[in-house]
């Protein structure tokens, strides 16, 4: 077992029982920056890795010990190698960071519900995810469901008229120029009210 009374040593378990390597590294700290510099939700970080978005969470929190084969697991779905889980980042002097996104240059994701174009894909490390989302869906029934994700989420309507649902809250009818900010854990959807198809820009933080 490792010894999560020192959080800064962290020693594998390896399939056979034996621990084998003790690291000078924060080990949650570096897996959770690590996701981060991808631009990843705990949710996608634990898809790559092939394990529950539960246990990636402790692993994070400090909460759990991961084994070796977790390791290897956690490892190539970061898509790097397991000695490199426990290599300090390299420090370097705070500076300035900038990228600019042209109109209709951003990274596009299209569903049956929304056509999500990502802005501001060049830059790494983000601590927020902005993009420009057009409303395909006209219902509720559109979706499968609630769509839930960590984090915190600003919307504001750019052209047309939507609807906001959400898991605790009545549905909101907004128009060009109105915001909203909430809990985006929380079950949420959005649809066009407008005939044409609506546009927002949705920031969400990466936790």
């Amino acid at each position: 077992m490792s010894d999560l009374s020192n959080p800064s040593i962290i020693r594998i378990a390896r399939s056979d029982g034996e621990e084998a390597l003790a690291a000078p590294i924060d080990l949650a700290d570096r897996v959770r920056t690590l996701r981060k510099e991808r631009g990843w939700t705990l949710e996608q970080a634990a898809q790559a890795a092939g394990l529950a978005r539960s246990t990636l969470s402790k692993i994070e929190n400090g909460q759990m010990s991961p084994t070796y084969d977790g390791l290897k697991k956690l490892a190539e779905g970061l898509g790097i190698t397991v000695p490199q889980l426990f290599t300090p980042p390299r420090n370097s002097a705070p500076g300035g960071r900038m990228t600019t996104t042209r109109a209709g240059e951003g990274e596009a994701h299209v569903t049956t519900t929304y056509e999500h174009e990502l802005l501001a894909g060049a830059l790494t490390r983000k601590a927020m995810l902005p993009y420009r989302a057009t409303i395909h869906a006209r219902s509720f029934d559109d979706f499968d469901g609630w769509v839930r994700h960590d984090g915190e989420e600003f919307l504001y309507v750019l052209t047309g008229q939507i609807r906001l649902f959400t898991e605790f809250y009545a549905p909101i009818d907004m128009k060009r120029g109105d915001s909203a900010y909430y809990d985006a854990s929380m079950g949420h959807n959005v649809i066009s009210l407008s005939p044409e198809d609506a546009t927002i820009l949705w920031v969400t933080s990466l936790e």
